[in-house]
């Protein structure tokens, strides 16, 4: 598995696992790809079975807020079903949180509240529910918990003894 730079030459097959794992959300297209990859304050990440493979999956995350007071908000992660369970999602997610702990900010993102595998995972990265987003995803109206992960990684409950 590789973890690298998303490009505009990879944007047409994020569009396409999109709109398959999406479908029902109302999925990015391929022109919402571009934006997303264009604007300077994001990172996108792909993730690859091997270099030069096409992507299996990809993941983005916004730098937002001044020098010193920065935070990060994670837009998207998704990864190809056929290569569910090898760990590629927790590479991207990895990769993301690499870039929030250099700016020493913390994390926050949406979940699916019935989203359990990715939740899971989230707080395995350190991340808690600070909130709950009431028919957040449309068109179905699911519900969405607010995540944050500190900066750093660490928690409250993580820090007491």
């Amino acid at each position: 598995m590789i973890v690298d730079a998303l490009t505009q030459a990879d944007l047409p097959r994020c569009a396409e696992l999109e709109a398959g794992i999406f479908a029902g959300e109302s999925p990015w297209p391929l022109s919402g790809f571009v934006a997303e990859l264009r604007a300077p304050h994001n990172r996108y990440f792909a993730v690859r079975t091997a270099a030069g493979e096409p992507v299996a999956g990809y993941a983005g995350i916004s730098v937002l807020g001044p020098e010193g007071g920065r935070e990060c908000e994670i837009h998207t992660i998704a990864v190809d079903p056929d290569f569910l369970g090898r760990r590629f999602g927790w590479a991207l997610l990895e990769a993301m949180l690499a870039v929030a702990d250099a700016e020493r900010a913390p994390v926050f993102l949406e979940v699916r509240t019935d989203n359990r595998p990715a939740i899971d995972l989230y707080e395995r990265s350190g991340f808690v529910v600070v909130g709950t987003r009431r028919n957040y995803y449309q068109p179905s109206g699911a519900d969405a918990y607010t995540m944050m992960r500190p900066a750093g990684g660490t928690s409250d409950q993580e820090e007491r003894p």
